[in-house]
């Protein structure tokens, strides 16, 4: 019973990432959830009070999912500096490689910079480290979060709207850009965000169809 009710609660916040891809939050329905995760309508409620809460555990999920993948591939790195570069450069090339990704990413904006859940805490994690070790020129970590954060949400955007822009090479200078603002001098950032990327690249996981 219990397994069962797991399953029914796990195929409504997939059903809801799904339609998340497609259209604005305000257009989607609990109809439209129910019938995309193939439950009955009446069983929503029992696992959502509406459709606000399945749309918060949706959006968790995408970020849970994608900020756990990051963390697995920077997990064998141990310069704050490099692990700062990969996690923008992988996710600026989001949004030509798994795009449905990016445009949940876009609609979460900026009300999740400063997150307990997500990539919050794990960016959090790497530009504390660079400011204890020295590594980066960090002062207020969450003031540092949120420059960061916005700037690799600005970068989403532009590469949404702009299809001819190389994404590769826009993350990769934002990726030197930020470096520079972290106090890294001009060719090490350089070097850091053009160098080899992890071989997990492209591994990323995406809403299932």
């Amino acid at each position: 019973m219990l397994r069962r009710k797991a399953h029914t609660r796990t195929a409504l916040v997939e059903a809801t990432q799904r339609l998340l891809v497609e259209r604005h939050r305000e257009g989607m329905t609990i109809k439209e959830i129910t019938e995309a995760a193939d439950v009955g309508f009446g069983t929503f409620y029992g696992h959502f009070a509406g459709k606000e809460e399945v749309l918060e555990a949706a959006l968790s999920l995408t970020l849970e999912q994608h900020s756990a993948w990051l963390e697995s591939v920077v997990e064998k790195l141990d310069d704050p500096a490099e692990m700062l570069a990969v996690g923008v450069r992988l996710t600026g090339r989001l949004q030509r490689n798994r795009p449905q990704v990016v445009r949940i990413l876009l609609r979460l904006g900026l009300s999740r910079l400063l997150s307990s859940e997500g990539l919050a805490p794990r960016a959090r994690h790497v530009l504390n480290a660079g400011r204890v070790t020295g590594r980066l020129r960090v002062g207020d970590v969450d003031v540092a979060l949120v420059g960061a954060g916005g700037a690799l949400l600005g970068l989403m955007q532009l590469l949404e709207a702009e299809p001819r822009v190389d994404a590769d090479a826009a993350a990769d200078q934002l990726a030197a850009n930020l470096l520079c603002m972290f106090g890294l001098p001009h060719d090490e950032a350089r070097a850091l965000a053009t160098g080899p990327l992890p071989t997990a690249y492209g591994a990323v996981p995406a809403p299932r169809p």
